[in-house]
C-alpha cells in the first residue's frame, strides 16, 4: 500500500536521491555563513525521520512552533532551487526556458539587439523540437522588443513575425482542441465506464466526430498527430473497438520511433503510448507482436540516452512489469511467472510515493490471477481481499467487480461452501449498487449459486451448458471485455476436461499463431 504522507516538505525530502541531497547541502552552505543554520538542521531532522513528526522537530529546539511554517516554506523553496540548478543539460524545455529568461534579463537592461539574438536562436531550437507553445511565447516576446527597437528592416521583420505568430497560434489551437477532447473522453471513461449498448456507442461516436470533423490530419505536425492519435485511442477504448485501439496505439508508438529525438524529449508520452499499444495487443491476443514490442520497449528504456528521474522510473516499472504479467497470463505460463511476484512487491514499496492505489490494486489482481492459474487458491484470495477490502477504490469499480467474481470461483475451488453463499450475496449487492451488472456477471453468479444444487453426476453437464452460454456471450461487443479480466471459458473447459487451467490456456496460445 502506498505511503501517502500529507506533509509536502517531508515527501519532497524523502524523494531526493543521495546525489540530490549532497547537492542541496553544498548549495545551502553557500547561502549561509554556517552549515548549522536552522533550515539545514530541519532538513537533517526530516531526512533521518521515518515519518513526519512535528513534536520531534519542536523538541529539537531549533525553532518555535509559530516560526515552523515559514521555515518549512523556505526550506521547500531552497530544495526546489537546488534541484533546478542541477537539472541534466539534455532537458530541452529547461534549456529553452533558461534562454528565454536570459533574453528577459537583457531586455530589462535595454540590450535589445542581444536579447533578440538569443530569442532567434532559441526559437529555432524550439521549432526543431516541436515546442510550439514556447516558440509562440518567443515570437510574442520578439514582437514586443521589435516595437521598441526600431530599424530600417522593421516592416519586413514585422510581417515575418505576424505570419509566424498566426501559424504557431493555429497549430497550438489544434493541439489544445485535441488534448481537450482526449481529456474529456478520459473523463467519460472514469465517470461512466465503457459503453454498454448501441445508444451509448452512438453518443460517444457523435460526440467524437463533432469535435474532429473540421480537422485535416494531413497538415498535422508531431504534436498535433500525437493528440489526434491519443483522442482516437480513448474513443476506441470507450466503444470497445479493440482493432481501432490497436491501430491508433500503433500510430502513436510509430510516431515516436520515427522521431527518436522525441522519445527523449517526451519520455512520459512515449511510455504511455507503448503501454496502451501493448494493452491493445493483449486484448487482441497478438502474442508474437506483444513479445516483440515489449522487448523493444525494455531495450529503449535501458538505453543510456533515455531520461532518468523518479517519475519516469516509476512509470517504467509500472508499464513493463504490468505487461510482463500480461504476457504470462496470455501464454498460460503461470508457474514460470511466479518469480516476478517478489520483484513486483519489492518495487511497489520502492515506488510507493509515485504509484496510486488503483495501479497497486491492478498489480494485486494480476498476481491473484497468476496464483489462480497455478491453482494456489489461498494465495489468490489473499491478494483479491486486498482489493475487495480497499474502501478507497472508487475509480476502478470494474476491477473491484472482477476481483469479487474471481474470489467466488477461488472459494468454490477450495470447497468453502458456507463462505461462498455469503460472498455471493455481498457480490450481487455490490454489482447492483455500482449499476454494472452485465450478462457475463449475472451468468457467473447464477451458475455458482446453483452449483451446490446439482447432483454430482450432472455437474459436468452443467459446466458444458455454461460453456456454450459464455462462448456465445464472448461474441457480444459489449460483453467480450469481461473475458479479458476473467477467463471463465478456460476455467469451464478445465473442469469439463479434468485438466489444469494453465494447460488449457497454453494450448490455446500455441494454436493462436498471431
Amino acid at each position: 500500500m502506498a505511503n501517502h504522507q500529507k506533509d509536502f516538505l517531508f515527501v519532497l525530502i524523502k524523494s531526493l536521491s543521495k546525489s540530490e541531497k549532497r547537492q542541496f547541502k553544498i548549495f545551502a552552505s553557500r547561502l549561509e555563513t554556517s552549515s548549522n543554520t536552522k533550515f539545514i538542521e530541519l532538513f537533517n531532522i526530516l531526512d533521518k525521520s521515518e515519518t513526519y513528526d512535528e513534536k520531534l522537530i519542536l523538541k529539537s529546539g531549533i525553532i518555535k512552533k509559530i516560526q515552523l511554517s515559514n521555515l518549512k516554506s523556505y526550506l521547500y523553496k531552497q530544495i526546489l532551487v537546488s534541484i533546478r540548478l542541477n537539472i541534466p543539460s539534455q532537458n530541452i524545455r529547461y534549456q529553452l526556458r533558461e534562454q528565454i529568461d536570459f533574453a528577459g534579463i537583457l531586455y530589462n537592461k535595454g540590450l535589445y539587439k542581444q536579447s533578440l539574438k538569443i530569442l532567434d536562436k532559441t526559437k529555432m531550437i524550439a521549432l526543431e523540437n516541436d515546442e510550439k507553445y514556447m516558440a509562440y511565447e518567443i515570437v510574442e516576446f520578439e514582437k514586443l522588443i521589435e516595437s521598441q527597437y526600431i530599424t530600417r528592416s522593421i516592416q519586413g521583420r514585422a510581417d515575418e513575425l505576424v505570419i509566424q505568430a498566426k501559424e504557431l497560434n493555429y497549430r497550438n489551437t489544434i493541439s489544445s482542441k485535441l488534448s481537450n477532447l482526449s481529456l474529456q473522453l478520459y473523463g467519460i471513461m472514469l465517470k461512466t465506464g465503457y459503453v454498454k449498448n448501441d445508444e451509448e456507442y452512438k453518443y460517444i461516436d457523435d460526440y467524437f466526430n463533432k469535435h474532429i470533423s473540421k480537422l485535416d490530419e494531413s497538415k498535422f505536425g508531431f504534436r498535433e498527430k500525437y493528440w489526434f492519435y491519443n483522442a482516437n485511442l480513448w474513443r476506441s477504448f470507450l466503444v470497445q473497438d479493440f482493432l481501432a485501439s490497436y491501430k491508433y496505439a500503433y500510430k502513436w508508438v510509430t510516431l515516436f520511433y520515427d522521431n527518436p529525438n522525441m522519445i527523449y524529449q517526451n519520455p512520459v508520452f512515449f511510455l504511455k503510448g507503448n503501454h496502451y499499444f501493448l494493452e491493445s495487443l493483449y486484448m487482441l491476443k497478438y502474442k508474437s507482436n506483444f513479445k516483440k514490442y515489449l522487448s523493444v520497449l525494455e531495450d529503449t528504456i535501458q538505453d543510456e540516452k533515455f531520461p532518468v528521474n523518479d517519475n519516469i522510473a516509476s512509470l517504467s516499472f509500472l508499464y513493463v512489469y504490468n505487461n510482463k504479467l500480461n504476457l504470462h497470463i496470455l501464454e498460460g505460463t503461470f508457474e514460470e511467472s511466479e518469480y516476478l511476484i517478489p520483484e513486483i512487491l519489492e518495487k511497489i514499496k520502492l515506488h510507493s510515493e509515485h504509484l496510486d492505489e488503483h495501479h497497486e490494486m491492478l498489480f494485486f489482481y494480476k498476481i491473484a490471477s497468476i496464483y489462480f492459474g497455478n491453482e494456489k487458491y489461498t494465495e489468490c484470495i489473499f491478494y483479491l481481499d486486498k482489493i475487495i477490502n480497499n474502501k478507497n477504490l472508487t475509480m476502478r469499480e470494474d476491477l473491484m467487480c472482477f476481483a469479487r467474481l474471481l474470489s467466488l470461483i477461488a472459494h468454490y475451488e477450495l470447497g468453502k461452501d458456507y463462505y461462498l453463499e455469503n460472498h455471493l450475496k455481498s457480490t450481487y449487492k455490490f454489482l447492483l449498487k455500482m449499476n454494472d451488472l452485465h450478462e457475463v456477471q449475472k451468468e457467473i453468479i447464477k451458475f455458482l449459486r446453483n452449483l451446490n444444487n446439482f447432483y454430482p453426476a450432472d455437474i459436468k453437464k452443467e459446466f458444458k451448458k455454461m460453456h456454450a452460454r459464455f462462448v456465445e456471450l464472448e461474441k457480444n461487443t459489449y460483453e467480450k471485455r469481461a473475458f479479458l479480466y476473467l477467463d471463465i471459458i478456460s476455467w469451464l473447459e478445465s473442469k469439463i476436461e479434468n485438466r489444469k487451467i494453465a494447460a488449457i490456456i497454453k494450448e490455446k496460445a500455441k494454436l493462436n499463431s498471431r
